[in-house]
C-alpha cells in the first residue's frame, strides 16, 4: 500500500518536477527566437547587447529580457566555440539566474551553461563574479568563455593570486570576472584595510555564480579566511614541547576520531608536568593547572594534536622544507594556507622543518559570511541534493536537479564488503587487472595520498601500467585526466571533486592535437593533423564503449556521500555506458569508527571464508545512514561556527561600512566634532554624576583628564565654585574651549590640510583598535565554551560580552581620535626653512671647532633639533596634505653638499632645503 507522501508525488510530481515543468515554457520561447538571432551578423549580436542595456536603463525588468538575452548568448556560443547549449543547459541557466543551485551531472556542460545567466545579469553594468575552486580553472574558464563574451561586446577579467593591484582593478571593473573563492575573500578583506577609495578593488557584490558550490560553500565553510601579521618567534618552545610527545603512550591521552579531538588524561598531565619541570620549561613551584601555565598547556595540546590527528601524506605533505596542507575534499595542495592557533607550527616542529612565527589576525571572514554579501547567488555542481537543507538554511539557496541531456545508463553496483583490508586490496588488484586486460578504462578512487601510493605499489607488483593523480602530481593533472578515458587506461585518484575536466572516452581531442602539433617536425597542415587525431580518438572511443565504458572503482567510502557521488558521476557522461563499484573492508576508517565490531563477529559466525565479500543493498543502506550521521555532525559544526561568526560579522560590517563612509567623505569635521563633544560629555558624566552635590564633584580628576586628552588646562575647580554653575554649563565651556583649539589649528594649517589629517587619524585609529578587538574576540571565543560547565549558554555569553567589547571599542575610538587631533601639529614651510637654517648653523659650528658632539641622553635639553610631531603620528608622509612636511633633517647634513645627504625616503623633504618632497625634487626620475 502506498503512503500518502508517495501517492501525492505520483499525482502532483515532486517539487523538483514542478520547477522543471515551470521552466519549459521559457525554454520554448528562447528556442522560438533562434532563427531571428541566427540571422544577425556578428555586429548585430553586439548591437543587441547595447539595446538590452538601453531597455534596462528605461526600467524594463531583467526577467523580461531573459528569453532574448539567452537566445543572443546561445548564438554567440555557437559561433565562437562551435557549441550550441542544449535545452537542459538553458534550463539550468534559468535556475541560476533565479538564485538557485543547478545540480547537473558531470559532463553536462556547466561551464558553458553559466555564460547565459552571467551575460543576462552583466547587462546591468554592476559586474558578475564567476567563482572557481582553483587558479587553473579560473584562468581556463575565463580564456575559454571570453570568446563568447567578446562576441557579445562584453569585457572579461580573471583574478588569481600574485597579480599586481592595477591588473586586479581592471579585472574587477570588467563586465564578467572569473576568480577563485580564496582570492575574492582576501581582496574583500584587503579592500577594507585600504585608506584611499581609489585603491579599492571590488566595486560591488551584485551576483556571483559559484562553481563546485558544495566544495566552496560547505566543505570549506569551516575554515575562515584570515589576513595576519607575524607575532613573536617561539620556535624553541615548539621544538622543546614536540620532543616530549613521542614519550607519551595511549594511557596519557584520550582520542576521539569521530570528533577529531584529543585530550590529556590525568596520568598524562602528571607525566608531562614532571618532564616540563625537569626540562626547565615549567617553574618548580608551578603546575599545569595554574592560570599562568595556559600558554604552555596550549603548546602541549597543539603538539599532541599534530602527532595524533594530523598524518603525513594524508592531511599534509612536506615539499621543499615546507608543510603543504592537503584539502581533504579535493586532494589538492592548499598553497599559502596555514593552520591557526599554533597548530601549523606544531606540525613544522614534528616534521623538523623551519618553524615560521605564529601570526596575529588583522582581518578575517568566513566564506559563509562573504558570499552572503551578494545581492544574488547561484551555484553549480554535480552533487548538492544531499546538502539541500544546509544550502537553504544558511544561504537561502534552493537546489534544482536539472535533467541530463541524454538518459544515464550507467550501472551502479552494490558495495562489496571484505573482513580485512588485505583481502579487499587483493580483490581490487584482481578486478583492475581484469578490466585493464579487457580494454576497459578504469578510474580508481582512494581517500588519501598514502593509500593511492600503496595501491600504486601493488599494481606495479602485478605489472599493471597506471597513472597516479594526487597532490604530489598536481602539475600533470590535466594530462592524466585527458588520458584516463583511453581503452585499458588505469588512473588512481585521491579525489575527483572540482577537477574541472571531463574524462572523455577515447581521450581528449584537444590535448592530443596539441601533442601532435608539438611533435610534428615536417610542418604538416594543422587541419590534417586534427582530422587524423579525431579519427584516432573516435576509434579508441568505440573500443572503450564496447568494453563497457568508464569503470569507476572506489577503494573506500568517504565520510560524505557527496564525495562518493562526485567520483561515481565521472562515469556515464552524456549517455555513455559505464559502471561503478565500491570495495570496502571492516578495517576502513568509516566502518571502524561506526561500529564494525558487531558486523565482524556476525560475519565470523556466518562462516565467511577468506577473500569472500558480503554484497547486499542492506549494507548500502547502513553505510548511507552512517554517512548521514557524519554529515549531520559536520553541519552542526558549521552551523555553530556561523552562529559565533555572525556575532563578529555584524560588528565587521559596521566597522567596514564606517571606513567606507570615511573614505568617501570629503569633509569629516562634523564627525570629529560629534566625537569630541561625546568624549567631553562622557568625562563630565564620569566626574560629575547626575544629581550629585557640588562637594561630591571630582573637579581635579576632570581637569587632569581634559588636560591629558585635549591639552587644555581648564580651571574647572574655579568654575565649580561659581554661584549657580551646574554640570551642563561646565560641559558647554569645555566644548567651547575644545572647539576654539581646533579652530586655531584650522586657521593655522588651512582646511585642506586639516581635512586630510582628520581622515587619516580616523582610519588609522579604527584599524588599530579593530585589530586589537579581533584578538580579544579570539581569546574570548577560545574560553567561552567553559561557561557551559556553569549551566550558561556559551553563545549567549559570547554575544553579550562581544557587544560590551564593541561598545568599549567605539568609546576608545572617540577618545583616541579626539586626543590625536587635539595634539597633532603640522610643520609649515616657514618653520621647516627655519629648522633647516638652524641645522646648517649647527653643522658649520661643529665643522669649525672639529669637536665631536656627544650623544645627548634621551629627553635631555641637548636632544634635538626639536621638531613638531607633524603627521608622522598619523601615518607618516603618505598622510601629509600638499605643502606640508612630516620629517626634519639629521644633524651633519649640508643642504648644499649632496655628499653629506643620507638616503631619503620618496616622501621625505628634500635635503636641499627646497621645501619640496624628495621625489619631486632631487629624487625625481
Amino acid at each position: 500500500m502506498l503512503g500518502f507522501g508517495t501517492l501525492a508525488k505520483k499525482v502532483f510530481g515532486t517539487p523538483n518536477d514542478r520547477r522543471i515543468k515551470s521552466a519549459r515554457p521559457l525554454v520554448e520561447r528562447i528556442n522560438a527566437l533562434e532563427p531571428e538571432f541566427r540571422a544577425l551578423d556578428d555586429d548585430g549580436l553586439k548591437a543587441k547587447t547595447a539595446e538590452f542595456r538601453d531597455r534596462l536603463g528605461k526600467g524594463e525588468p531583467l526577467d523580461a529580457l531573459l528569453p532574448e538575452a539567452f537566445a543572443n548568448a546561445r548564438e554567440a556560443a555557437r559561433r565562437a566555440l562551435g557549441l550550441r547549449p542544449f535545452d537542459v543547459q538553458l534550463m539550468g541557466g534559468i535556475f541560476l539566474h533565479q538564485g538557485n543551485i543547478a545540480e547537473m551531472k558531470t559532463g553536462e556542460g556547466k561551464t558553458l551553461m553559466a555564460t547565459l545567466p552571467v551575460y543576462l545579469n552583466a547587462l546591468t553594468g554592476r559586474g558578475v563574479h564567476v567563482v572557481t575552486v582553483n587558479d587553473y580553472l579560473a584562468k581556463r574558464d575565463a580564456e575559454w568563455m571570453s570568446k563568447v563574451y567578446h562576441a557579445l561586446g562584453m569585457s572579461v577579467g580573471v583574478v588569481v593570486p600574485g597579480m599586481q593591484e592595477p591588473d586586479k582593478k581592471v579585472a574587477y571593473d570588467a563586465d564578467v570576472t572569473y576568480a577563485t573563492n580564496n582570492e575574492l575573500g582576501f581582496d574583500y578583506l584587503r579592500d577594507n584595510m585600504k585608506s584611499d577609495l581609489a585603491q579599492v578593488l571590488q566595486r560591488d557584490h551584485y551576483f556571483a555564480i559559484v562553481d563546485e558550490v558544495d566544495s566552496i560553500l560547505i566543505d570549506e565553510a569551516r575554515t575562515p579566511l584570515i589576513i595576519s601579521g607575524p607575532s613573536q618567534d617561539r620556535s624553541e618552545l615548539y621544538v622543546a614541547v614536540d620532543k616530549l610527545i613521542p614519550e607519551l603512550n595511549e594511557t596519557h591521552y584520550d582520542l576521539d576520531e569521530k570528533q577529531r579531538s584529543t585530550t590529556l588524561t590525568e596520568e598524562g598531565n602528571e607525566y608531562l608536568e614532571q618532564r616540563l619541570h625537569a626540562l626547565g620549561l615549567l617553574d618548580a613551584e608551578a603546575s599545569l593547572y595554574d592560570p599562568e601555565s595556559t600558554s604552555l598547556v596550549h603548546h602541549v595540546t597543539q603538539a599532541l594534536r599534530a602527532h595524533v590527528l594530523f598524518k603525513r601524506d594524508k592531511d599534509y605533505i612536506v615539499r621543499d622544507g615546507e608543510i603543504m596542507l592537503i584539502d581533504e575534499f579535493t586532494g589538492r595542495m592548499m598553497q599559502g594556507r596555514r593552520l591557526s592557533e599554533g597548530l601549523h607550527q606544531a606540525i613544522e616542529a614534528k616534521e623538523g622543518v623551519q618553524i615560521r612565527p605564529e601570526n596575529v589576525t588583522l582581518a578575517s571572514v568566513t566564506f559563509q559570511n562573504y558570499f552572503r554579501l551578494y545581492d544574488k547567488l547561484g551555484g553549480m555542481t554535480g552533487t548538492a541534493a544531499t546538502e539541500a537543507d544546509e544550502f537553504f538554511e544558511i544561504y537561502k539557496l534552493g537546489v534544482v536537479e536539472v535533467p541530463t541531456n541524454r538518459p544515464v545508463i550507467r550501472e551502479d553496483h552494490d558495495d562489496q564488503v571484505y573482513r580485512t583490508a588485505r583481502e579487499k586490496y587483493e580483490a581490487i588488484v584482481t578486478e583492475i587487472r581484469r578490466a585493464h586486460e579487457a580494454g576497459q578504462p578504469i578510474l580508481v578512487g582512494t581517500t588519501s595520498i598514502e593509500k593511492s601510493e600503496m595501491l600504486s605499489g601493488l599494481l606495479k607488483q602485478a605489472n599493471v601500467p597506471h597513472n597516479v593523480l594526487n597532490a604530489r602530481y598536481h602539475e600533470q593533472e590535466a594530462r592524466i585526466i585527458a588520458e584516463a578515458g583511453v581503452p585499458g587506461a588505469v588512473t588512481i585518484a585521491t579525489n575527483m571533486a572540482g577537477r574541472g575536466t571531463d574524462i572523455q572516452l577515447g581521450g581528449n581531442v584537444e590535448m592530443h592535437v596539441i601533442d601532435a602539433l608539438e611533435a610534428d617536425e615536417d610542418g604538416a597542415d594543422p587541419a590534417a593533423i586534427r582530422e587524423r587525431v579525431e579519427a584516432e580518438v573516435a576509434q579508441r572511443k568505440q573500443q572503450a564503449l564496447e568494453a563497457g565504458g568508464l569503470y569507476v572503482l572506489a577503494t573506500e567510502r568517504h565520510e560524505s556521500r557527496r564525495i562518493d557521488n562526485q567520483l561515481r558521476g565521472r562515469s556515464g557522461r552524456q549517455g555513455d555506458p559505464g559502471r561503478t563499484n565500491f570495495y570496502l573492508s571492516l578495517e576502513d576508517d568509516l566502518m571502524r569508527i561506526f561500529g564494525s565490531d558487531r558486523l565482524d563477529s556476525m560475519l565470523g559466525k556466518l562462516g565467511m571464508k577468506e577473500g569472500e565479500a558480503i554484497v547486499h543493498p542492506w549494507v548500502n543502506k547502513a553505510l548511507e545512514k552512517a554517512q548521514g550521521k557524519v554529515e549531520a555532525r559536520n553541519f552542526d559544526i558549521r552551523k555553530n561556527l556561523l552562529k559565533f561568526d555572525d556575532v563578529m560579522n555584524d560588528q565587521r560590517k559596521a566597522i567596514f561600512a564606517q571606513r567606507r563612509e570615511i573614505m568617501e567623505a570629503s569633509d569629516l569635521s562634523e564627525v570629529v566634532l560629534d566625537m569630541r563633544h561625546q568624549v567631553i560629555d562622557d568625562l563630565v558624566h564620569e566626574h560629575i554624576p547626575p544629581r550629585a552635590y557640588a562637594d561630591q564633584w571630582e573637579t581635579d580628576g576632570l581637569r587632569t583628564k581634559i588636560r591629558e586628552t585635549f591639552g587644555i588646562d581648564a580651571p574647572i575647580p574655579d568654575w565649580a565654585e561659581e554661584e549657580g554653575v551646574d554640570d551642563e554649563q561646565i560641559r558647554e565651556r569645555l566644548n567651547r574651549a575644545a572647539d576654539d583649539l581646533m579652530r586655531e589649528k584650522l586657521d593655522r594649517y588651512g582646511p585642506e590640510t586639516m581635512r586630510a589629517i582628520e581622515k587619516q587619524v580616523l582610519l588609522q585609529t579604527i584599524d588599530q583598535n579593530w585589530r586589537e578587538h579581533l584578538v580579544t574576540l579570539e581569546h574570548l571565543r577560545s574560553v567561552v565554551g567553559f561557561r557551559g560547565y556553569a549551566q550558561r549558554d556559551p553563545l549567549n555569553e559570547y554575544k553579550s560580552e562581544a557587544f560590551q567589547l564593541f561598545e568599549g571599542l567605539l568609546n576608545r575610538l572617540r577618545v583616541e581620535v579626539s586626543r590625536m587631533l587635539a595634539h597633532v601639529q603640522v610643520m609649515t614651510e616657514a618653520e621647516q626653512r627655519a629648522m633647516i637654517a638652524e641645522m646648517q648653523a649647527r653643522a658649520q659650528a661643529a665643522q669649525a671647532t672639529q669637536i665631536e658632539t656627544p650623544v645627548p641622553e634621551p629627553g635631555s635639553a641637548e636632544e634635538a633639533p626639536r621638531r613638531e610631531p607633524a603627521l608622522a603620528m598619523v601615518g607618516g608622509a603618505e598622510a601629509a596634505a600638499p605643502g606640508t612636511a612630516t620629517q626634519g633633517f639629521a644633524e651633519g647634513i649640508d643642504p648644499g653638499d649632496e655628499a653629506t645627504w643620507t638616503r631619503s625616503g620618496r616622501n621625505d623633504p628634500c635635503p636641499c632645503g627646497s621645501g619640496k618632497k624628495y621625489k619631486h625634487c632631487h629624487g625625481r626620475f
